[in-house]
């Protein structure tokens, strides 16, 4: 089996997002002895954001991109090599003003390429990015399962879908902010979550 451990915390190894996404790890590990294991973080090796310069080098044909551009795209593709390698994708998100962080948003935007993870057919789009298990892990301040302020599991549950990843699992820590009580029990209730979905 390969791994790949997405930590999109700013905080990076010091996050609590961070530590459910280890926690997940270590269980696929003890599953799958033998299994090798890609980290990236994404605080400590930030991705480029998608501007205009990135878009003119993805638009421009490969054999006619300057040094500059070929550059960039390849920045790209190293993450997508990354994740079509992966058969076990587990990806630490913390909750920043009810969204996914920036950092997650560009490697999101970095692995979505047309032809490459996606392709629009007669029947509409495909994702090129099957037969993988994704394992999402939370950390949330506050507590939003399964509330309207929960803006990040239905973005992650179609963006994932869009690429062809649907068997999805959420694993949640919540009320981390709420006293250490509160965070204790964030982290049992984590735990039973990451026993379901390994289940």
């Amino acid at each position: 089996m390969n791994i790949l451990q997405i930590n999109s915390s700013a905080r990076s190894d010091a996050s609590n997002s961070t530590r459910v996404a280890n926690s997940i790890v270590e269980r696929l590990r003890a599953s799958h002895p033998g299994a090798a294991v890609v980290v990236r973080s994404l605080a400590q090796n930030p991705h480029p954001v998608l501007d205009e310069a990135a878009l003119g080098a993805l638009f421009t044909p490969a054999d006619k991109r300057t040094p500059e551009q070929a550059a960039r795209v390849a920045l790209d593709d190293v993450l997508i090599a990354e994740i079509q390698a992966a058969d076990a994708v587990v990806i630490g998100v913390p909750m920043y003003n009810f969204g996914v962080p920036v950092q997650l948003k560009n490697w999101i935007d970095a692995i979505t390429r047309l032809k490459v993870t996606f392709r629009y057919t007669a029947n509409g789009p495909e994702g090129l990015l099957k037969d993988k298990k994704v394992y999402v892990a939370f950390a949330r301040g506050g507590r939003y399962r399964d509330t309207p302020a929960d803006t990040q599991v239905p973005y992650l549950k179609t963006i994932f879908g869009f690429l062809g990843m649907t068997d999805v699992h959420f694993v949640f820590a919540e009320g981390l902010a709420m006293g250490a009580d509160a965070a204790e029990q964030a982290f049992a209730e984590a735990e039973r979550d990451i026993e379901a979905a390994l289940a």
